[in-house]
């Protein structure tokens, strides 16, 4: 597990608010909010893989959306009730990164989640870079 003084100098002040303090980037300001390159997102702070470009939608919330993470044990859900709300807050397995929220308002037709996502908490792969990046496994993804 990496310290968190560590990740201080490694992140940007945006990604450790979000990723380490449960923070929440504006809407519309996440540099992956209207991006639709080919690839994998992955955890800003461990590098797991946890969403394709291939589940990525526009659900018009000012957040990158998609409908299920790569793998269901990539990711784990916790009861968020901050802020006057109840919401199911979405956190990365391995180094326990806030990453975001997910809602039963994604599309039906591919399952009826959405899955909110900071960009802060994601770093992007380009599906062309997979295999150098040490992602290889996901190549035939884009295939």
């Amino acid at each position: 597990m990496v310290e968190k003084k560590d990740l201080k100098h490694r992140l940007t002040p945006e990604q450790y608010a979000v990723t380490q303090e449960a923070a929440t980037e504006a809407p519309f300001s996440g540099q992956y909010d209207h991006f639709y390159q080919e690839g994998i997102y992955v955890d800003v702070v461990s590098g797991e893989p946890l969403f394709s470009s291939k589940d990525k939608y526009d659900a018009g919330c000012g957040w990158p959306s998609f409908t299920k993470p790569i793998e269901q044990t990539s990711i784990h859900k916790n009861l968020d009730t901050s802020h006057g709300m109840i919401r199911e807050e979405v956190q990365s397995n391995d180094a326990h990164s806030h990453l975001g929220h997910v809602f039963g308002d994604g599309p039906k037709e591919a399952g009826g989640q959405r899955y909110c996502i900071n960009s802060a908490a994601l770093k992007f792969i380009p599906a062309d870079e997979l295999e150098e990046a040490g992602y290889d496994q996901y190549k035939t993804m884009f295939n």
